[in-house]
């Protein structure tokens, strides 16, 4: 029935530090898009074939999670380059990791992860798969 994820939905208490950390440390594209009804402004994190849209705390669009909360999301993003290439760059942006690198177990196989959070404390792993 199901064949991959298009979009999911993170809740942030602060839009512009959220902004910062998606585009300029994770390299995301930010779009801004109209969207609902009635038709409103929304904003997007784009990457590959996958975007997160973005929800202001206490400003959801409807419908919206049951109960949409900054820093309640564990993500996990397979990176572009190898994992060493993501510490330095992660460094280079003066970002903190927390974890890493370890092994970790991905959807199709091995993975090697580094842990951050973002500013709404949401977990973020940026994993590399691995040979087995």
């Amino acid at each position: 029935m199901i064949d991959h994820l298009d979009h999911l939905v993170l809740t942030t208490a602060n839009e512009q530090a959220c902004i910062d950390f998606y585009t300029r440390v994770l390299g995301m594209r930010l779009e801004i898009f109209t969207g609902g009804t009635p038709p409103v402004e929304r904003k997007a994190f784009v990457f590959g074939n996958q975007k997160i849209n973005l929800h202001i705390a206490g400003k959801e669009f409807e419908p919206k999670a049951h109960l949409p909360t900054p820093g309640s999301a564990d993500l996990c993003f397979i990176a572009d380059r190898p994992i060493a290439q993501v510490i330095e760059a992660l460094k280079a942006k003066h970002w903190t990791m927390i974890e890493g690198p370890v092994m970790r177990t991905g959807a199709t196989g091995p993975i090697e992860s580094v842990y951050v959070r973002d500013p709404d404390n949401n977990l973020i792993e940026i994993s590399q798969y691995v040979a087995r």
